[in-house]
């Protein structure tokens, strides 16, 4: 699972959890003024609930974004050494042929008269 899915799998649970206390608390065969008090202590729950997402899904995005920079870090080194390999390749292959520029052929050697 990525971490991305991961912080909205985590969010999703407890949203879910909620719900469904909720849903629960209205679905109970109890009196009226004990499900009241449970939805008002549900209610009074909420924002510490809020807080606990909020610091969960804060966590995971400074996760997924530790974990972006340092692939991006990684590619960027690849990259550089890629292209450091490439010119080397370039130079070496100028130089052999500048070389081979510089020698005497055989077939015009061998086409001389003296």
């Amino acid at each position: 699972m990525s971490e991305k899915s991961t912080g909205a799998f985590v969010g999703g649970v407890i949203i879910g959890a909620a719900v469904g206390a909720i849903a629960g608390l209205l679905a109970a065969p109890k009196k009226g003024q004990d499900t009241r008090k449970l939805i008002k202590e549900s209610a009074d729950a909420l924002p510490d609930l809020m807080d606990d997402v909020s610091t969960s899904v804060q966590f995971h995005v400074e996760r997924l974004a530790e974990s972006s920079l340092s692939k991006w870090d990684r590619s960027l080194l690849r990259l550089r050494n890629a292209i450091t390999t490439g010119l080397d390749a370039s130079k070496q292959e100028s130089q052999r042929l500048s070389q081979s520029m510089n020698r005497p052929s055989l077939s015009s050697n061998a086409d001389d008269p003296s």
